[in-house]
């Protein structure tokens, strides 16, 4: 029997890189899967990767910056599975880089608003969805540039500091009532946002390809067992915890 066996889940931003990862492994363990993407072709794949490897999987469309649209992502999920068990909150997208003086008040507002907003907002139906299952658990996906800074990367790095606090607040607002709320924050990824930034920003890619103390870049498929386990019943003493992985980053 799997970790997540007879569990439903709901992972945003799995049509690729970290979110797909971790839509495959919660199928994997057994979980029916709710893969929302806002590129349809994207997580229609992720889809068909899991059913192809004999899990359970359905597409919903998800722009996690509007209200409407995860409202519909969560109800989608109850309607087609009748429970939410899991979530991991992984959608997100940085709008730009570059030094504060420069920077565009728009591009700030929308970073925020995809990186930190987004999370609130599926936070808020998901955990009305598992209140009325009795409980569940709730993984976001935050950065380790919220740990200890990034230069240049201001807005991505205030927006998953906020994630972390956000995720430490409603632990303790929900764990009397049995929903356990973690963040698992990443270190440097072998991602296509990821290698397009190496790309855009060649300057900063050979620091942040060294920046473990392990000497290499971290996988997506190591972050979905982290994911994977505090979503499991095996974590069922842990909530409000912020778990770097990262090949030791955060140390160096």
């Amino acid at each position: 029997m799997g970790l997540l066996e007879k569990k439903t889940g709901i992972v945003t931003g799995a049509g690729q890189g970290i979110g797909r990862a971790i839509a495959l492994s919660y199928a994997r363990e057994g979980a029916q899967v709710v893969v929302a993407d806002f590129n349809e072709e994207m997580g229609r794949e992720t889809v068909r990767l899991i059913e192809e490897g004999g899990g359970v999987a359905a597409f919903s469309f998800g722009d996690v910056s509007k209200e409407e649209s995860v409202r519909a992502m969560v109800d989608f999920a109850l309607a087609t599975y009748g429970k939410l068990d899991i979530a991991c909150n992984s959608a997100a997208l940085s709008r730009g880089a570059g030094p504060i003086h420069e920077y565009e008040r728009s591009v700030f507002d929308q970073t925020i608003e995809m990186c930190l907003t987004n999370t609130w907002l599926c936070m808020k139906y998901e955990i009305a969805a598992m209140l009325k299952n009795g409980g569940g658990a709730i993984v976001n996906i935050s950065s380790n540039s919220s740990l200890r800074g990034q230069a240049y990367n201001t807005a991505y790095a205030a927006a998953k500091a906020g994630v972390n606090i956000l995720t430490k607040s409603s632990a303790a607002e929900y764990g009397a009532q049995g929903i356990r709320i973690n963040a698992v924050s990443p270190g440097v990824i072998r991602t296509p946002g990821v290698e397009k930034y190496f790309a855009e920003q060649p300057k900063m890619a050979e620091g942040l390809q060294k920046a473990a103390v392990m000497n290499r870049l971290g996988e997506p498929e190591e972050i979905a067992e982290a994911v994977t386990f505090l979503s499991c019943d095996r974590a069922s003493f842990i909530t409000g915890q912020i778990l770097s992985v990262d090949g030791g980053g955060a140390v160096r």
